[in-house]
């Protein structure tokens, strides 16, 4: 009653018009929060909305309601009355419920909770229920299940088979992030690995998409492989170095928490520090929203909207930051190098929805980018003796791509004249000549270029931009109009997307988007979102893969793949190790350079030129 000025009881009449994403249940659309209770406060029900509506609209406009949202009462009553009914707990429902003689731990059958696991993709959980599980009896119930899954699930098989089975199921299904074994089987039905290779390689070629499996994925496996088994050389005596400099930090940060709090109490716990931040502190902010159980939400995009509220929030981010690169790099990776002192990630090809790569052990494609925190990370891998790191970076790979896939007039001359992007954008955005562009302009024109490609809405970009939402969406508005095509080009992905039911890349990559034809608007909209952008990230993917198995080749026609090792793939940026000798330097620089900035040559995106950034030295975050 204090929240939303009626009782529980009229609560599904409430989501009757409101709605509930949490519960996928629509209300009417257009009808919000500070409405839906408005109405339920004068009339109760929707039945009394309904039976006033049917009298007289004019009836509803007297006791003011708004005549739009009349109409969209009149408009909306199956999904109102369907909503309700979707929202109302039946205490009448037949259910009929009795103890167990046994208790769960006597009637548990562990082959069951395997089964139950594997079906509901808990992978972790099924392998440790396998390998490992209470009391004596019970893990030698667990040894024999264990057996017996072994025979489903063979041990015997060839690795580089199942490699290429798990890839060629990756790319039917890319929701499948690196699949396992058990998909695998359980997709095919085939206990043969080799002859589940075969069955997938005939449905992906059944499917149009074994081009992307055969020329994209396969030649990778090997190239992935000998550079993890390269591995990249680290500095640990820097790394033990940061890690002294950052604990200090870490709890001097600590300590200035507790006194902004005026008590000691565990920061990692979101359940103390939310009764510190709202009850004891009395902090709000507009929009906080709660975690899925009901708590108070005290992850970093809320504590974000409270960062005006009270400097105790500045200081709470700044100690998770400290924490997490203690954590995850600093005092982590000195632990994972091998008697050399090398680390070896794990690359996964298919650890990603969108074709790019993952890492894992550690994971590198994480490593912040801000405040000069990801070069102090970095700078802990390092070249050896007699070598040098050089690192080969794609240039706003993927705002070329759309420009690829969109082919707008504007944006192609951008790309083709050499301009800066984000200078060109802004001239174009706000009218004004390039030479008056101020820093301001540059940036609202970075924000919207990085945000159309990752699907931002109104929403988000007046976040990014701190602006207000008029602004953001004239902003927004005025970017299509700058440059139709996109906005058309977007409107076509998701037109294809709805009929076909997934997305494409350049090279023929799909994504699979069964829920572009979801009945729930908030369902579909998230797929549209995610749609528009899965070409985008997909074809840059493609590029750099393909790229990686030109450079392989070359290097090794020209004899130089003795002298010049891929280390790391992150994101757009190829890191090498080279001999530290000129003529090896300029040779190779020469080659790895034609062969990154021919990989769009005869296809549709050949008219856009692709740059790469070259860099060396000895640290990686220090690379000129």
């Amino acid at each position: 009653n204090e929240r939303f000025g009626f009782g529980p009881k009229l609560l599904p009449d409430y989501k009757g018009l409101r709605g509930d994403p949490s519960d996928n249940i629509i209300g009417i659309a257009g009808i919000g929060e500070k409405t839906g209770g408005e109405l339920i406060q004068k009339f109760g029900t929707i039945e009394n909305i309904y039976k006033a509506l049917h009298k007289s609209k004019q009836k509803l406009i007297d006791v003011g309601i708004k005549a739009r949202i009349v109409e969209l009462l009149a408009a909306g009553e199956e999904e109102a009355l369907f909503s309700k009914m979707l929202a109302t707990i039946r205490p009448d429902a037949p259910i009929t419920y009795k103890l167990p003689d046994k208790t769960w731990k006597e009637s548990f059958t562990p082959s069951a909770a395997i089964a139950l696991f594997t079906k509901l993709e808990f992978k972790s959980l099924a392998g440790r229920m396998r390998t490992q599980f209470g009391t004596e009896e019970e893990k030698a119930e667990m040894a024999a299940e264990k057996k017996k899954q072994e025979e489903i699930f063979p041990t015997d098989h060839d690795p580089r088979e199942l490699r290429k089975a798990e890839l060629g199921l990756w790319v039917l299904n890319s929701d499948k992030t690196t699949p396992s074994i058990e998909d695998v089987i359980e997709y095919t039905d085939e206990r043969n690995i080799k002859k589940a290779g075969e069955k997938i390689e005939a449905e992906l070629k059944n499917q149009g998409i074994y081009k992307v499996y055969s020329e994209i994925e396969l030649p990778l496996i090997d190239i992935i492989l000998r550079a993890q088994e390269k591995g990249v050389l680290i500095d640990v005596a820097y790394l033990k170095k940061l890690s002294l400099d950052y604990h200090k930090k870490l709890t001097k940060v600590e300590a200035q928490i507790y006194e902004y709090a005026g008590e000691v109490f565990n920061i990692n716990s979101p359940k103390q520090m939310g009764i510190v931040l709202f009850d004891k502190m009395g902090l709000t902010a507009k929009g906080l929203k709660k975690t899925e159980g009901g708590a108070r939400s005290t992850r970093e995009s809320e504590l974000e909207k409270l960062r005006d509220a009270h400097p105790i929030i500045d200081a709470i981010l700044e100690y998770r930051e400290y924490q997490k690169l203690l954590s995850t790099y600093i005092d982590n990776i000195p632990l994972m190098v091998d008697k050399d002192k090398r680390v070896h990630t794990t690359f996964h090809q298919d650890g990603s929805v969108t074709g790019r790569f993952s890492s894992t052990n550690p994971g590198l494609q994480n490593i912040p980018v801000r405040d000069g925190l990801g070069e102090v990370i970095r700078d802990a891998f390092i070249a050896p003796s007699g070598k040098l790191l050089v690192s080969f970076d794609y240039s706003q790979i993927e705002m070329r791509v759309l420009a690829m896939l969109s082919n707008d007039k504007g944006l192609v001359e951008i790309f083709q004249k050499g301009e800066d992007i984000h200078t060109s954008v802004a001239s174009r955005v706000f009218r004004v000549a390039p030479a008056d562009v101020t820093k301001e302009m540059r940036r609202r024109a970075k924000v919207i270029n990085f945000g159309i490609i990752y699907g931002m809405g109104v929403s988000a970009l007046k976040t990014n931009l701190g602006s207000t939402r008029e602004e953001a969406q004239e902003f927004y508005d005025q970017y299509f109009v700058t440059f139709p095509s996109i906005g058309a080009y977007f409107e076509n992905v998701k037109k294809e997307a709805a009929k076909l039911g997934y997305t494409e890349t350049m090279f023929g990559r799909r994504r699979l988007f069964p829920n572009m034809r979801s009945k729930i608007p908030f369902v579909k909209a998230m797929a549209e979102r995610m749609a528009m952008n899965a070409p985008l990230q997909g074809t840059a993917a493609d590029l750099v893969k393909i790229a990686m198995i030109r450079v392989d080749h070359a290097l090794k026609k020209v004899k130089l793949d003795s002298d010049v090792e891929l280390l790391l793939q992150v994101h757009d940026e190829l890191i090498f190790e080279v001999t530290d000798k000129p003529e090896i330097l300029t040779k190779m620089k020469k080659v790895i350079e034609e062969e990154m900035t021919g990989v769009a040559k005869e296809t549709k995106g050949e008219h856009i030129p692709l740059v790469v950034d070259m860099a060396q030295g000895k640290r990686w975050g220090s690379l000129t």
